[in-house]
């Protein structure tokens, strides 16, 4: 359904076409929809679900780092907690990020810092004994540990419901329930169907999340991006003897990439599976086997966690084959914008991510330098990322 800037039902005409249709009513598309109605363009906010965040942000673990290990991904994280900080509505938390390192890692994870700190990050390098002070944890074959006071949890929520209102405030019109089965380009101009909809438009932005490459599909283009499964477990209410006042920090073992940290009263956590791609549906009960083993190899008094199944939930990462976004114009249809691929960082880059849409819809250059995510990469060897980049959340 249509509606426009005061929530009234409204019909499109056919032949009324907007400067910019955007597919995708996630945080990433839907902070470009606000961008680009601040800069003055007509946009059309496209949803397949009955509402905002309904797919991958509503299902997300919502940590926002700056512990990356290349200037261009600590630049939008940077950019985007500097806009979160400002925001009440992105419930933004200063819990920390605590990454603990194995010995094989240490020399490149050191390197990172040093890079992490030239882009202003307070980073602090930790023996195994002072890590142990903010989570206690066996040693074992740990080198050392990271520690970012700065990095935290979003609601992932309540910022893209944010942005969607501020996005309908500048004129932007959202229809959701509106499925794209149909794209095509005549004259510069992209025909969409969507739902019972026919959207025109001079320009298209590629917010699909997971779903991007097959949006792409439809239009005959190719977008190299894969969906892959993850679950979040969630705990029960913690028992006395490791409840604690201060919130467990995101802690992440980059051995085997577990993670977990403090979700009111439980905990959450998980631990990726590389096997489980595709657009598999539901929790793999099996795969907490692997994950419980992970857990107690580190943190002994995981034993005490109970599990709630009920508060357990799955989503959708939305990865390429760097583990990195894909942003900026299609070399082969410049009126298509890609911002997909996030590859788990969407929710936590999305307020730059927004930004740099508009200034590409509009001409102008990007406040940020991503010339290192432009699509075009994967015409040859697109390579990886080292493995600890790919398993912190």
């Amino acid at each position: 359904m249509l509606s426009d800037a005061t929530g009234a039902p409204r019909a499109l005409r056919p032949t009324e076409p907007f400067d910019v249709a955007v597919i995708g009513a996630g945080i990433v598309g839907c902070a470009s929809a606000w961008r680009l109605a601040e800069a003055g363009l007509k946009v059309a906010l496209i949803e397949r679900e009955s509402a905002p965040a309904m797919g991958s942000t509503g299902r997300s673990a919502a940590g926002i780092r700056l512990q990356f290990s290349d200037a261009t991904n600590i630049a939008l994280s940077a950019a985007s907690l500097a806009e979160y900080r400002q925001l009440p509505q992105s419930g933004y938390r200063p819990i920390g990020y605590l990454l603990l390192v194995p010995e094989a890692q240490w020399p490149d994870h050191l390197a990172a810092v040093a890079l992490q700190r030239r882009h202003g990050a307070p980073v602090q390098v930790l023996s195994p004994e002072e890590s142990n002070r903010i989570v206690p944890a066996d040693t074992t074959g740990l080198a050392g540990a990271t520690w970012c006071a700065t990095d935290g949890v979003l609601d992932p929520h309540g910022i893209c419901l944010h942005y969607a209102a501020r996005a309908r405030e500048r004129g932007a019109q959202a229809m959701y329930r509106a499925q794209v089965t149909a794209i095509r380009c005549e004259s510069a101009l992209w025909t969409i169907e969507a739902g019972d909809q026919t959207i025109r438009a001079r320009q298209v932005i590629n917010a699909a999340g997971a779903w991007a490459g097959e949006i792409a599909a439809l239009a005959g283009l190719r977008v190299p991006v894969d969906a892959a499964r993850r679950i979040v477990f969630a705990s029960a209410e913690l028992p006395p003897s490791i409840s604690r006042a201060q919130p467990y920090p995101l802690t992440v073992d980059l051995g085997t990439g577990f993670y977990f940290r403090s979700e009111g009263q439980r905990l959450i956590f998980g631990q990726s599976n590389p096997e489980d791609r595709g657009f598999s549906e539901g929790i793999d009960w099996n795969w907490l086997d692997t994950v419980i083993e992970s857990a107690l190899d580190r943190f002994p008094w995981f034993d005490q966690v109970s599990l709630d199944r009920r508060a357990s939930w799955w989503g959708y990462y939305e990865d390429t084959p760097d583990h990195n976004a894909i942003i900026g114009r299609d070399p082969a249809q410049p009126g298509w914008i890609n911002a997909c691929g996030f590859s788990g960082h969407g929710v936590q880059q999305a307020a730059a991510v927004g930004r740099l849409v508009a200034q590409i819809a509009t001409g102008e250059p990007p406040f940020i330098d991503i010339g290192a995510l432009a699509l075009a990469r994967f015409d040859g060897n697109a390579g990886t990322r080292g493995a600890s980049e790919r398993l912190i959340v």
